[in-house]
């Protein structure tokens, strides 16, 4: 199945933008390679509100979120995962209106660093945030007129969850399934098993809109998740017959399977590699010469 991608996007920046039936869509102006047009926060309810991923610092969108709020009470403030680009406005947000911070938990990893190894991410997460709820998977959070439920969806980030706005079908995917591209899936933060079971846990609900981190909405949501999945079997092939054809290393797989990619984008795609190794070495698929490896060596089995 073709993977279709839609990149048509009007983040208007500080303009809250109606997405859904008391749902409205701020985002911030933080555009990169990796965040789109800037990550989006949701406020939700209509007399006492919920913030969905307030985002970053920055103090445009804190007012922006402010404004919007218009000095309705706000019950409850929830993040998705703790990259610096999601998490840490919630802290000054809650504090400014007396809201309850909800997540799964503090920054981790996916798995400990191995010896020697660093983590290349640590500037992405945001390890001072704490929330005031932690929320178990399929937790359900009551405001005035809504019902949040918290669907667990680790591998982007082992704490990564998305948020189930009961009945109405409406689910806030974060950085777990995104309209414009593929997530990033990076070792040590994520994990390509992890990813993968989470793909299917969603497969598996019904929701008929995906409101995601970055860019417009996911409107068929079962088939562009199949697309996902299929990109990401197909991702795997293509590393096998790398591997086959007598690459040994990520860096000569990825200029042969990325040659076309944006080469800012390259060293993310190196650690995407290293995921899809990790499980593949997981599984007996792929032998290494000790531990995957961003420079590790990669044999056939």
């Amino acid at each position: 199945m073709a993977l279709e991608f839609d990149t048509t996007f009007d983040p208007a920046y500080g303009v809250p933008v109606e997405v859904g039936p008391d749902v409205f869509r701020l985002t911030v102006n933080n555009p990169s390679a990796f965040t789109f047009h800037g990550t989006n926060s949701y406020v939700v309810g209509r007399k006492a509100l919920a913030v969905i991923d307030p985002g970053p610092d920055d103090e445009a969108h804190f007012q922006a979120l402010i404004e919007a709020i218009g000095g309705r009470p706000v019950s409850h403030v929830f993040v998705s995962h703790t990259h610096r680009d999601h998490s840490p406005l919630a802290t000054r947000l809650a504090r400014h209106t007396g809201a309850i911070v909800c997540a799964e938990g503090p920054h981790r990893p996916a798995r400990p660093l191995r010896i020697g190894e660093t983590n290349p991410l640590d500037a992405s997460a945001d390890l001072e945030f704490r929330p005031d709820l932690t929320l178990a998977d399929d937790a359900l959070v009551e405001g005035d007129g809504w019902v949040l439920r918290a669907v667990h969806t680790p591998g982007h980030a082992a704490n990564h969850t998305a948020f189930a706005l009961e009945g109405t079908g409406l689910l806030f995917s974060a950085d777990h399934v995104m309209a414009w591209s593929t997530s990033i899936v990076a070792p040590p933060d994520g994990a390509m098993s992890d990813y993968m079971a989470s793909l299917d846990k969603l497969l598996a609900r019904d929701d008929r809109l995906l409101l995601p981190g970055h860019g417009g909405p996911v409107t068929q949501p079962g088939r562009f998740m199949r697309g996902l999945k299929a990109h990401r079997k197909m991702r795997e092939r293509a590393i096998l017959e790398r591997i086959t054809r007598g690459d040994r290393s990520i860096a000569q797989m990825v200029r042969a399977i990325y040659r076309e990619t944006d080469p800012r984008l390259h060293g993310a795609a190196g650690l995407s590699v290293l995921a899809h190794l990790e499980d593949l070495v997981a599984r007996g698929a792929v032998a290494t010469e000790g531990a995957p490896s961003i420079d590790g060596l990669y044999f056939p089995v």
